[in-house]
């Protein structure tokens, strides 16, 4: 079954029930302590409370492990009604290690394919959780789409995965290196109480260095390695797997620390000198503060540490609550921790002492004077790399310039100030990342902004960077995201835009799946963007030549209102129809034809791009999206659709089920192919395009109000 079907029916049936789940936890009517009956082990592995193994031997019932016996007398354990085998559990660390799950794929022969049950756990009902930062996901053999489906506890579903490529040439496999050929690895992105190993089914077919495929959960820290020789030998892999671990966290509760203290009834760090940590916001578990050690979870369950018995002490140890003490015998000073560290007191001993002193805080001080003069020396010498760089792009000229065209609303600020306003480019405030550079953010005068790094500046846009930033600052329109400011005193100009709320075009269609998107929602935007591009092509002056124009740089806010960003990013360009020759720069599959070939950029070259855009509005596929084991061109596919007169068939489902929606298609259709045209002279201005857009949005409008009063 394709693992995306059996993905949401899992869902559907987990979704009603993971809240009650997690809300059990609480609810259950828990014990401090286990009685005295219960059993203290499963064969050889140590149960501690909370856990326990029997009725009524944990905490609550969802501390309940089940200890089975097998034909051959052995021991194992597991979550309770699930099949994840425990093999221990650590009380301090709040952690657990199971028997890693491993999913097979194995060929004999072809079409033959041996596909055992799909290694899955639903710990709903149990305090675990799958670790998302003690595993790692790995992919084992030649050409494989290897996936692990998850469900957090915010009840969102999460896929991830990797790809181990083909195998060619096996002289190039390094064992202990995962390098994506022949073997894969990805980290698990957050804590889930579900999972689920796959294999895509359109994985490439194995390749004559190997019969089988593995996918697994590994813990991060195991010495398990990949080896070559798993790719020619499956018993090799199997003999190791044996041994494979994977991590679940567990949490005593599915509060939070500060909720959990409030009901001193229920609150699971009985032991004095205990304290409670949380967990990813979905939990808590105990622990013994430094210098303690024992079970936190049973009253005085932590017990002070003897350092004494552990610690190389060379005078006299003595051990106090939670530390200790080191100190050299009577009648003798020093560092008793050390071996000769201590001394007899003596006249001689004591004016050596007052010598060592002398000569240290001499050092010091010699240390703290070279320290401070380095500090200035080098504090003046950053202010100085910064000097050359704010001039370099403009200087004062450029500053003037800017506060007598527009005042105070454009900023021009420190490094400083954008390094506090995105907590020094904090990862957790990276909203982008693309060809041109990554935008953080940020808050500056109590206001999100958009603050973009760029990657490269050539000579000539270092020279010209002042002007071209004056050029794009006075653009005006509402479907232009606004340039707020920059920072100049840096090595590559830092830029400041307003922010955009809701994300992009790219993912609307194509990460929102489950989002129906009506026809009047795409004409506004194909509207917008179509009037945003004509300002720059016919109004802006000098007029502006977007280069890179796509689904992902056009924002759109809470209401669906386009933003067209990214125009010129890093280096803003303006220039005429005649005076545009440059090196080829753009997105694979945007990208004009006649640009790519002469070199040769226009404002047709942005229509070229906004045809593609428009294309994905009506289809929602991407501009190069994979159809079974193929990757298809989507203006390859459109002009194919036109050929046969088919083009109804390519349109996404939630156009063509709609009657008014098709009384426009031919006119959106003919937009398109327009646009699309291989010469650049025969394609329509932007603001032809924009005209017949309108067109075609009222001309729906109209259809859609009459049928709904009964005209037609």
């Amino acid at each position: 079954m394709n693992f995306l079907v059996l993905f949401k029916l899992t869902v559907l049936t987990l979704a009603p029930l993971l809240p009650l789940l997690l809300a059990s936890l609480t609810s259950s009517v828990a014990q401090l302590v286990q009685p005295p009956w219960c059993p203290t082990h499963c064969g050889d592995m140590k149960v501690d409370f909370p856990f326990g193994v029997g009725e009524g031997c944990g905490r609550s019932e969802h501390f309940q492990l089940d200890c089975e016996k097998n034909d051959l007398g052995n021991f194992s354990m597991f979550v309770r009604y699930t099949r994840v085998e425990v093999l221990s559990i650590s009380i301090s660390e709040g952690r657990a290690r199971v028997k890693s799950p491993v999913y097979r794929l194995c060929y004999r022969g072809i079409p033959t394919i041996i596909k055992p049950n799909l290694p899955e756990a639903n710990l709903g009902y149990s305090p675990f959780w799958l670790s998302s930062n003690a595993n790692k996901f790995m992919v084992i053999g030649s050409g494989g789409l290897g996936g692990l489906g998850l469900i957090t506890g915010t009840m969102s579903k999460i896929k991830s995965g990797c790809m181990a490529w083909e195998v060619f040439d096996q002289e190039i496999l390094v064992d202990s290196l995962c390098s994506g050929i022949g073997c894969c690895e990805n980290i698990i992105p957050y804590p889930s109480k579900y999972f689920q190993i796959y294999f895509y089914e359109n994985s490439l077919p194995a390749s004559v260095f190997n019969t089988c495929r593995y996918a697994m959960l590994v813990e991060a820290n195991n010495i398990f390695k990949f080896r070559t020789s798993y790719l020619i030998s499956p018993e090799s892999f199997e003999k190791d797997a044996i041994s494979l671990l994977a991590v679940l966290d567990w949490t005593i509760s599915n509060d939070t620390c500060n909720i959990a203290q409030q009901n001193m009834t229920s609150y699971a760090c009985v032991s004095s000198h205990s304290k409670c940590i949380d967990y990813n916001n979905l939990g808590y578990h105990c622990s013994c503060v430094q210098g303690y050690q024992g079970n936190p979870y049973v009253p005085s369950g932590c017990q002070d540490i003897d350092e004494c018995l552990n610690l190389n002490c060379f005078g006299i140890c003595t051990n106090t609550p939670g530390s200790f003490k080191c100190e050299c015998p009577p009648g003798t000073h020093g560092n008793g921790s050390i071996s000769g560290g201590c001394y007899k007191n003596g006249p001689k001993i004591q004016l050596w002492g007052k010598m060592v002193i002398g000569f240290s805080i001499f050092i010091v001080v010699l240390l703290l004077s070279s320290f401070l003069v380095y500090s200035v020396y080098q504090r003046r010498k950053v202010a100085a790399i910064k000097r050359k760089y704010f001039q370099q792009y403009g200087g004062q000229l450029f500053l003037e310039e800017m506060k007598s065209k527009h005042g105070v609303s454009f900023r021009i600020c420190k490094e400083e100030e954008l390094i506090e306003a995105t907590n020094n480019f904090d990862e957790k405030n990276k909203v982008a990342g693309g060809g041109n550079g990554i935008v953080y953010r940020g808050t500056m005068d109590n206001k999100l902004v958009a603050i973009k790094k760029c990657k490269t500046i050539g000579e000539r846009e270092r020279k010209e960077f002042g002007k071209e930033i004056l050029i794009l600052s006075q653009l005006n329109h509402k479907n232009i995201v606004a340039i707020l400011g920059c920072c100049l005193e840096v090595e590559i100009p830092i830029l400041i835009y307003e922010f955009i709320s809701d994300g992009t075009l790219f993912d609307l269609l194509h990460r929102k799946c489950d989002v129906h998107i009506p026809l009047r929602i795409r004409l506004k935007i194909a509207q917008e963007t179509a009037e945003a591009l004509s300002y720059l092509h016919s109004w802006a002056s000098p007029i502006i030549v977007h280069r890179d124009v796509k689904a992902s740089n056009i924002l759109l806010d809470e209401n669906f209102v386009v933003k067209v960003s990214d125009f010129g990013a890093s280096v803003p360009t303006p220039c005429g129809e005649d005076e545009f020759l440059t090196h080829v720069q753009g997105t694979r599959g945007y990208l004009d034809p006649e640009y790519v070939q002469t070199g040769q950029l226009t404002v047709r070259s942005d229509v070229y791009s906004f045809g593609v855009v428009l294309l994905e509005l009506l289809t929602r596929k991407m501009a190069f999206y994979t159809d079974g084991l193929q990757v298809r061109s989507l203006v390859a596919v459109f002009y194919s659709a036109i050929k046969e007169n088919n083009v109804v068939a390519i349109l996404d489902d939630d156009i063509t089920g709609d009657e008014e929606s098709m009384d426009v298609i031919p006119e959106l259709v003919e937009i398109v192919r327009k646009c699309l045209y291989m010469e650049g002279e025969r394609r329509p201005e932007m603001r032809q395009v924009a005209a017949a857009i309108e067109a075609s949005s009222k001309s729906y409008e109209k259809s859609a109000t009459q049928r709904e009063i009964g005209l037609i």
